[in-house]
């Protein structure tokens, strides 16, 4: 997805906005909303994934400690 939004955001900052209809700016700003919504989004599915890797790690070594030994 970050690669998505990558090139998303190249392709918008090659637009030039002084050459767009009103109708256009207004897409324009809606796309550049969305994309902002996109990044917010990658930023909160990052953070879950590192919390996921550590509740796996505290499982893991909560099982590792709780096995007969």
């Amino acid at each position: 997805m970050a690669d998505t939004i990558t090139e998303t955001v190249d392709l918008l900052y090659m637009i030039n906005q002084e050459k767009l209809t009103v109708d256009q700016q207004i897409a324009f700003g809606q796309a550049l909303a969305t994309l902002a919504q996109a990044e917010r989004l990658e930023q909160i599915n990052e953070r879950l994934r590192s919390i996921h890797q550590v509740l796996n790690a505290w499982q893991l070594r909560a099982t590792a400690d709780g096995a007969p030994r």
